[in-house]
């Protein structure tokens, strides 16, 4: 039934778009204004790319105000980006995340930045600056993105340089002491040309931390730096080189307990008391909970045109992140559950792809090779009455954490002893490895058979090795005779596990052109997350590992994109069905991968633009999913779930306003508004982690002055201060202390632009 009325609402723009009494809008007129992407990695029209394919430009970004990756995602159906940290950002498309942290597993979702796959999440996060588009395809892509890409891609495309001299800088102020300096400068000419671009944020946290010697919670200070050259000798070869640092030195990320102390959440921004371990600084790794966080990245993409419709281009990338994020997973004031990760590695991966094209035929072959090296180093410490008090009551009566954040808990090894004993420090480290090398061909045919229609097959071969490692010291806690977290000891050696595989991963699309610009398209595509080789296993022993073998999914869509009139967008519907669908969950305090069995969805997204008169346009955008883990009994205790951070409702709306006053000033205006259902915040779901639908409203606006040189503008996000909450569960739930993350409060200010 359900399925059937998607089919029909799509049947019914389709007719909408071909219907006579429609005046379709000037080709020549209509070409002017279409984004040129590279999401078939030839130049095209976005209208003409046959997927569902949602582009957010660098001036549509810049009109909105977005400056960070978790905001992109408002205005983007079907995408959802949680930023619970710069180390852990969360990137879910169709309801499908990828934000897992450890070594040993694949990413769903394909982060792609200027051509080079950047997936692993710890290494994901950067400040977004001077970028020309984002491109966010949906579906799998395995032929486009690389083996990533299961459900979808997210592509950051750098502004390049160009010839002429050109600069901005734009400083702002806000509430929080919210301070944002960025900009570019560009010079060069036809041949040669250079730009260097930055961005620095800082800004207090929206959480006071009541700890002594701790800084207030969510406190950002970031920077950002990217220098690119273009060299074009001839006009048949370019080449781009990039080299991209980003840095954060972030405060502590607010973990708060509804049942710890006076860290109650139902104020959201009420005070905190995070302070962490005694013993931070030599076990963890730093004092201060927070986040000390570099990335370097260098990018080489070389493109010739070689002969009559064919090019030949090669990208390649290197990419290093190291990253310590100290932080008190039990939320509260009690030398409890205290934490910190240091995540580092490498990637490194080179394509080399030809392409051909003709009024007939197009088509593109290629190879890539990728290779990752990473660890997770996570450290614990706890004082050994707290901890057994806290987790399982020793002392009757005693309690964990009293309201006014003392801890009586600290004087239950005093009690249990005798007052032998007054604090028994207990600390112990896990970390886990991944070494993961993926060769691949791939290659598209497209046939132009008629005019109006487009047909493309296309399949990526590829062999995968992956090497899983772990190594731990867990010694046994003095007294109570037995380890505190559930992993086996290696006395700090490492245990390696091997495994290969190989896939083949097609795709087939039609496009048909209705009218100049207006298509429809239909695509079926197999998308593939690698298998995980988990160390330790599921009898968490390490004499062998857990195999846990790929999640693969088939994708049906369909849909209708262009222009008409004043109006243009895209409507699609999709199918989407799992098999051994791959779920991380907390097991005492250990995060591993199961398979939850079978899952699918079915869901709709459209985009709607409308060009009003030349100085208003309006914008809107929903998305819709109906699935997750099929409710059957073969699923066990997944069976109905909904997926991670899945909304099944998402939309946002509003418009652009920008009137001229005399020759050289103008006055511009965009709110938006943005919507999104309830979202569950774990698997298995439950009502107690979970956030209900959520309206958030931005603004921004102000003058233009000196025909666009100057600009001042005030911007307003989350105007109406709503409160409520960016995550929940996490590491202190599955000990019996689920915390709870809030989201940013409204925050707003006043920024100066000045071009030239």
């Amino acid at each position: 039934m359900k399925f059937g009325f998607y089919a029909s609402s799509l049947l019914a723009g389709t007719a909408l778009a071909g219907a006579p009494g429609i005046a379709l809008a000037d080709e020549a007129d209509a070409d002017a204004n279409q984004i040129v992407v590279t999401t078939q990695k030839v130049e095209q029209r976005a209208v003409d790319v046959p997927i569902t394919l949602s582009v957010q430009s660098g001036e549509r970004m810049r009109d909105l105000g977005v400056t960070e990756v978790g905001e992109l995602s408002a205005y983007v159906p079907g995408l959802n980006v949680q930023v619970q940290s710069a180390n852990n950002p969360g990137f879910v498309i169709r309801g499908i995340t990828s934000d897992s942290g450890s070594a040993q597993q694949g990413p769903r979702v394909t982060l792609y930045y200027n051509g080079v796959d950047i997936s692993r999440s710890r290494g994901a996060y950067q400040g977004i600056y001077d970028l020309d588009r984002v491109e966010v395809a949906k579906g799998p892509q395995a032929t486009l993105f690389g083996t990533a890409a299961t459900i979808g891609a997210i592509s950051f495309v750098s502004a390049k340089p160009e010839a002429g001299t050109s600069a901005s800088l734009t400083g702002s102020y806000g509430n929080l002491d919210a301070r944002r300096i960025e900009g570019f400068v560009n010079l060069g000419n036809d041949v040669i040309a250079a730009r260097i671009a930055g961005q620095w944020k800082k800004r207090d946290g929206y959480i006071e931390n009541l700890a002594p010697g701790q800084d207030d919670l969510y406190a950002q200070d970031q920077f950002g730096l990217r220098g690119s050259v273009r060299f074009t000798p001839t006009t048949d070869f370019t080449a781009d080189f990039v080299l991209t640092y980003d840095r954060q030195r972030n405060s502590g990320t607010p973990f708060l307990s509804k049942s710890l102390g006076s860290t109650s959440v139902d104020g959201l921004y009420d005070a905190a008391y995070l302070g962490g371990s005694p013993l931070s600084g030599e076990l963890l790794g730093s004092d201060k909970l927070g986040l000390d966080r570099d990335v370097y990245d260098a990018n080489l993409t070389l493109s010739w045109d070689f002969a009559d419709g064919w090019n030949f281009t090669t990208v390649n990338g290197y990419r290093n992140f190291d990253a310590l994020e100290v932080f008190d997973a039990d939320g509260s004031a009690a030398w409890f559950l205290e934490f910190a990760e240091h995540a580092k590695g490498w990637q490194a991966s080179h394509e080399g792809r030809f392409t051909y094209s003709d009024p007939k035929w197009r088509a593109s072959f290629g190879w890539n090779y990728f290779v990752e090296d990473s660890s997770q180093y996570v450290p614990f410490s706890t004082e050994l009455g707290t901890f057994l008090q806290c987790y399982a009551g020793i002392i009757p009566g005693l309690g964990c954490v009293a309201d006014d954040n003392s801890v009586p808990a600290s004087a239950a090894a005093g009690l249990a002893t005798g007052g032998l004993l007054t604090q028994l420090p207990y600390s112990s480290w896990t970390k886990n490895y991944g070494r993961n090398q993926t060769w691949s061909m791939f290659g598209d045919v497209s046939w132009t058979p008629v005019e109006q229609l487009e047909l493309t097959a296309g399949a990526r071969v590829l062999i995968e090795k992956r090497r899983s490692g772990f190594a731990s010291n867990q010694p046994v806690a003095p007294i109570y005779g037995a380890i505190l977290l559930p992993y086996p000891d290696t006395a700090g050696e490492t245990v390696y596990a091997r495994r290969s595989y190989a896939a083949v991963l097609p795709r087939f699309n039609a496009l048909y052109r209705v009218a100049p610009n207006v298509n429809l398209y239909a695509t079926i595509s197999k998308g593939r997350r690698s298998p995980v080789v988990q160390l330790p296993n599921a009898a968490n022993t390490v004499a062998y590992a857990d195999e846990i073998a790929s999640e693969t999914v088939w994708n049906f869509e369909g849909g209708i994109k262009g222009s008409a009139g004043m109006f243009s967008g895209s409507l699609g519907v999709y199918y989407d069905k799992y098999d051994n669908f791959q779920v991380s969950v907390i097991e005492d305090g250990r995060t591993v991968t199961r398979s939850a069995g079978s899952a699918s969805n079915i869901g709709v997204e459209a985009e709607l633009d409308a060009r009003l008169t030349s100085w208003l346009s309006a914008f809107g955008n929903v998305g819709f999913i109906s699935g997750g883990i099929d409710d059957k009994a073969s699923n066990g205790a997944f069976a109905g779930d909904k997926f991670r951070l899945q909304p099944k409702w998402q939309w946002s709306a509003g418009f652009n306003l920008n009137a001229p006053l005399n020759d050289s000033t103008s006055v511009f205006l965009t709110p938006s508004i943005t919507y999104r259902s309830k979202i569950y915040f774990e698997i298995p779901n439950t009502e107690a982690i979970s956030q209900d639908p959520v309206t958030l409203v931005n603004l921004r606006g102000g003058f233009s002055l000196m025909q666009g040189k100057f600009q001042i503008a005030g911007y307003a996000r989350n105007l109406t201060d709503k409160k409520y909450l960016m995550d929940a569960g996490n590491t202190g739930g599955s000990f019996g202390y689920p915390t709870f993350i809030p989201a940013e409060p409204r925050t707003y200010g006043i920024e100066l632009t000045a071009r030239y």
